[in-house]
C-alpha cells in the first residue's frame, strides 16, 4: 500500500503551527515567572509528591497549563518531522530542520527539569530562553524555505546579475550579531531582576542598573546599525526595493520595544509590562529574521535559498 505523499502547500501550514506555538509557549513560560509560579509545582514530570497534575492553586494551576502546553509544541514538531518525509520531492533541509526542532524540544524538556530542580536558577532560566529563540530561528527558517520552495525560482526578486553589496551584507551580519547580544544581555537583565519566579529563588548577585544599561547600549548600537543600512540602501535602488519594507517593519517593533522597555524601568518593572516585553522581544528577532532573509534573494547569497 502506497503511502500518502503531502504537498508543499500542506506542510507549510504545520510549518506555522510549529512557529506560533513555539512563539506561544515562550510567553506562556515568561507568565510562569512574572506570576510567581515558577515553583507552582515542586517536581517534575510530577507536579507533586502526591500528584502528576495539580491545580488545586494558582501558582500550581499556572505551571501546569504551562507544563501541558508543551505537549502541543511537541506534537506540531512532531508532525513536521513526520510530513517533512512525506514530501515529493524530498526537500532534505526540511527534514533536517523538522528534525532539529524535535531535538530541540527534547532540550528545552531536559532545561526544563533543571530549571525546577534547581529552584529557578537564573543560568537555567537564561538557557531556557535562549533555547527556545533557536527553536523560534529553526521554526522560521523552515518557513522561509517552504515558501521559496512554492515559488519558482524566476519570481525571486533578486534578478540575475544584481546582488546586494559586500558593504550591505556586513552591515546585515553586524546587525544580526547586535540582536544576539541584546537577547543575552536581557536574558542577564532578567536573572538579575525582581521577577525571579518564587520568592526563595535565586538571583545573580549583578547590579540591575548596569545591567541594564548595558543591555539598553546594546539596543542603540543595533539601532544605530539600522540607520547606517538604511542609509546605505538608499544609494542602491535594487537594494532599496528588495529591503526598504522589511527594515521599516523592523524599525517600527525596534522603537515599540525600546519605548516600552524605559516604560517598565521607570514604572518599577510591572509584570504586565515585562510579559508584552518579552513577547515584543520575539517580534523583534522574527522581524529581524525577515529582513535577513528577504537580503537573500540576491545572487550571492541565494545558495542558501534551495536544496
Amino acid at each position: 500500500m502506497l503511502k500518502p505523499v503531502i504537498t508543499l502547500r500542506a506542510f507549510s501550514r504545520i510549518t506555522w503551527a510549529c512557529l506560533l506555538s513555539l512563539y506561544a509557549i515562550i510567553v506562556t513560560g515568561s507568565l510562569v515567572r512574572l506570576t510567581g509560579s515558577g515553583l507552582g509545582c515542586e517536581d517534575w514530570p510530577r507536579c507533586s509528591d502526591q500528584r502528576f497534575v495539580d491545580v488545586s492553586n494558582a501558582h500550581a494551576a499556572i505551571e501546569q497549563i504551562n507544563r501541558l502546553f508543551t505537549g502541543v509544541v511537541a506534537f506540531a514538531v512532531i508532525a513536521a518531522a513526520l510530513l517533512s518525509l512525506r514530501l515529493r520531492p524530498r526537500h532534505s533541509s526540511l527534514i533536517w530542520l523538522a528534525l532539529g526542532l524535535v531535538a530541540g524540544v527534547v532540550l528545552q524538556v531536559m532545561i526544563g527539569a533543571i530549571v525546577v530542580i534547581s529552584g529557578l536558577h537564573p543560568a537555567f532560566n537564561m538557557a531556557h530562553y535562549l533555547v527556545s529563540i533557536l527553536l523560534i530561528t529553526t521554526a522560521f527558517e523552515m518557513l522561509c524555505r517552504v515558501r521559496r520552495l512554492l515559488r519558482s525560482d524566476t519570481n525571486l526578486m533578486g534578478a540575475k546579475g544584481v546582488d546586494v553589496s559586500t558593504s550591505t551584507r556586513r552591515l546585515i551580519g553586524l546587525l544580526m550579531a547586535l540582536f544576539c547580544l541584546v537577547l543575552i544581555a536581557g536574558t542577564v537583565v532578567t536573572g538579575s531582576g525582581p521577577h525571579a519566579g518564587d520568592q526563595t529563588a535565586p538571583r545573580f548577585s549583578l547590579s540591575i542598573q548596569s545591567v541594564t544599561r548595558i543591555h539598553s547600549a546594546a539596543v542603540w548600537l543595533a539601532l544605530l546599525t539600522v540607520i547606517v543600512l538604511f542609509a546605505r540602501i538608499r544609494r542602491n535602488s535594487f537594494e532599496w526595493r528588495l529591503l526598504s519594507r522589511s527594515l521599516e517593519t523592523l524599525t517600527m517593533i525596534m522603537i515599540a520595544q525600546g519605548f516600552l522597555g524605559y516604560l517598565q524601568y521607570f514604572a518599577g518593572v510591572p509584570a504586565g509590562l515585562v510579559a508584552v516585553h518579552v513577547a515584543l522581544s520575539v517580534a523583534v528577532w522574527i522581524a529581524a529574521l525577515s529582513m535577513f532573509d528577504t537580503a537573500r534573494n540576491s545572487v550571492t547569497w541565494r545558495q542558501f535559498v534551495l536544496d
